[in-house]
Formats: C-alpha cells, structure tokens, sequence
C-alpha cells in the first residue's frame, strides 16, 4: 500500500466523504528532505565538499567554475510517490546564486548533473585558483565549503493555502476547490495522523520535490516563470489589455504549479539567498537535466 492509499484509507475510516479524498490527495505531495548525518540513518549523499565527476569531465562552469552545492545518491533515496527521481546513479548540484539572482532568467550559473550508475568517476580536483580568487561579494563564503553527510526521509506537504487556510489572493479555481473542501481539518488531521512531523536537531539541507517554497518578499519561483511568458505574450499582442495580461500569468502559474517540479531546493552558504531548481515532469522523466530553471530567492 502507497502513501496516497494509506490516506485515502484512513480518511474513509474517519466516515469522510470520498468525493472530498480523491480531491484533497491530489493536493498533497512527497517529497524527499536531507538533513546533516549524526550517524544514524542511511546516508543518501552530501553537501560541499568536491563532487564526483565521470572521468574526464571538467568542473562545470568552465573558465567561471560554479561553486558545488551536494549530491545524492539516487539509488539510496527513499522512494517519494509522484516525484519522478531517476532510479539509481548520482544527482549534482552547482550554483553560483549571486549571479544566477542578477541574471535571471538565465542556465549560465546553474547546473545539475546526472551520472548513470556504473559510469566510471573520480574526486575532481578543485578548479585553478579557486582558494584565492573572490567567488561572490560577501568575501567570506569560500568556494568550497565543508563536506557534510546528509540522510533523508519522505514527507507529505500541502499548498499554502491549505496550510494558512488563505485564499484570499488565489485563482477562482482554488477558491471554489477550497469552499468544496467541507471536512478540510480533518482531512489535514489524517496527514498529521499518518505523518507527524518529526523535529531534527538540524534544518534541512536540501529538499527534492514536494511544494516550491517562496522565500522573501519577491515573487515565487512559479510566479516569476509565469510572468515572463505573460510579458512575452504582451510583447506579442500590445493591444492586450491589463485584465487579459493577468488572467493569461495566473493561468500559466496554475500551469506551471502543476508541471514543473521542484528538483531541488536549498539554502546556500549565504544567509540572504536561498536556491531553488524546477523541472518540467517530462523533462525529469526523460533525465534532460539540462532543462533545469533555476530561480535564487533573496530571503528579505
């Protein structure tokens, strides 16, 4: 029995109408948290240190190497229902997040890579210079950062919306899902019921799907891609009016919502940027890593 049976299951014991289950767990979603290793638990991968590179690959980012955030083990993941992960070799993270926030949108300082199982690979060595040249403005954070174990476990997430029980500025489809919901603290009781939450001595590391976070008072990631396309379509058609430009960015947000997965999110060594990585669920199950949109959140 999956997760999403498990709850479909306690909630019909709880004599909640099943109209409103199949509605509700379309909204919940697993995703996969790392927390630093103390030890216990299975290690899934790490964060800093250097990463392991297929032989005879260079440090991505070329004569502008990005620093490296961590890796993942995608074999020692545990299984997260929805989140389409490949089934065994290794994820890698690289972000610079004081350009990738100057330049969006853009790919140029952001990379993830995927290494098949069995691919031969070795430490790599740290780029030329990288001890003593200035990576970012806060002179302070180095462009290695120590290496950390980290392990994982899955947990269920919910919409802001359910989990403030604000729809004050949502889309009239979200409204209208929402006043359907008549039994919605129960319903969120069963996912506390089945999941509680449990409270690691460390925040987490690094978080692979479940819902994009909005970190600061900017837009949110999926809010930011939508925007683009409607001023792109604006562009387009200048005569389009100010009511039609918004109606196409909340229905291509909803989209996007619905598509483009969060791959990976994580705070950087930075107390004032916080990285997020979204992919469109067909380009993470055809492995096109490549497609990645990176969006660096500012956190104030």
């Amino acid at each position: 029995m999956d997760r999403y049976e498990q709850f479909r299951s306690a909630a019909v014991d709880r004599g909640i109408p099943e109209d409103e289950i199949g509605k509700f767990a379309e909204l919940i979603r697993f995703g996969v948290w790392t927390w630093l290793s103390t030890g216990e638990g299975e290690v899934v991968g790490q964060v800093g240190g250097l990463p392991r590179l297929p032989v005879g690959v260079e440090w991505p980012g070329g004569s502008f190497p990005l620093p490296f955030i961590g890796s993942v083990d995608c074999a020692a993941l545990p299984r997260a229902e929805g989140l389409g992960l490949p089934e065994d070799g290794s994820l890698l993270f690289f972000l610079h997040h004081e350009e990738d926030i100057e330049e969006y949108p853009t790919t140029d300082y952001s990379r993830v890579l995927h290494v098949p199982a069995g691919t031969e690979t070795e430490e790599a060595a740290p780029p030329p210079g990288h001890d003593s040249r200035s990576t970012y403005m806060d002179a302070t954070i180095p462009f290695l950062i120590p290496e950390h174990w980290i392990v994982a476990r899955v947990r269920p997430e919910l919409p802001e919306w359910i989990e403030n029980r604000d729809v004050r500025f949502a889309t009239a489809d979200v409204k209208e899902l929402f006043g359907s919901l008549k039994h919605l603290d129960e319903l969120c009781g069963v996912v506390e019921q089945l999941w509680p939450e449990e409270r690691p001595n460390h925040h987490s590391t690094l978080q692979l799907g479940g819902y994009c976070r909005n970190i600061g008072s900017g837009h949110s990631p999926h809010s930011q891609m939508a925007g683009v396309h409607a001023q792109g379509q604006r562009r387009a058609n200048p005569e389009m009016s100010q009511d039609e430009w918004r109606r196409l960015e909340h229905e291509e947000e909803e989209r996007l919502v619905r598509q483009w997965v969060p791959l990976a999110q994580f705070s950087t060594e930075s107390e004032f940027y916080y990285g997020c990585f979204l992919i469109d669920e067909d380009d993470l199950a055809a492995k096109r890593f490549d497609k990645i949109h990176s969006c660096t959140m500012f956190t104030e």
